[in-house]
């Protein structure tokens, strides 16, 4: 198993290009890498398809991002919120 967390990148693109890799720990199988099967479906659109997601409708490539008018400190909100989870307001 320590070979497959070192060189998982490389497993990954063989499993990618058809092979399978059987995932042994002490010399015992204990699961299976290897290409998707056609028609499997991206966890969002099954998600959605069970109803336990809505998928957005924004246009990203029409997406327009316009400056603050005024300078906010990141951090400090950052600090706020983990303080107190309820204390997302604006500055």
């Amino acid at each position: 198993m320590s070979e497959l967390k070192a060189h998982l990148s490389r497993y990954l693109r063989l499993a990618s290009r058809g092979s399978r890799i059987i995932v042994k720990d002490r010399n015992e199988p204990i699961a299976e890498l290897g290409p998707a099967t056609p028609g499997t479906e991206a966890w969002r659109d099954r998600a959605a398809r069970e109803g336990r997601l809505r998928l957005g409708t924004q246009a990203w490539s029409k997406l327009e991002i316009s400056k603050l008018e005024r300078p906010v400190d990141i951090q400090a909100s950052l600090r706020d919120v983990r303080e107190d989870p309820s204390e997302v307001r604006r500055r």
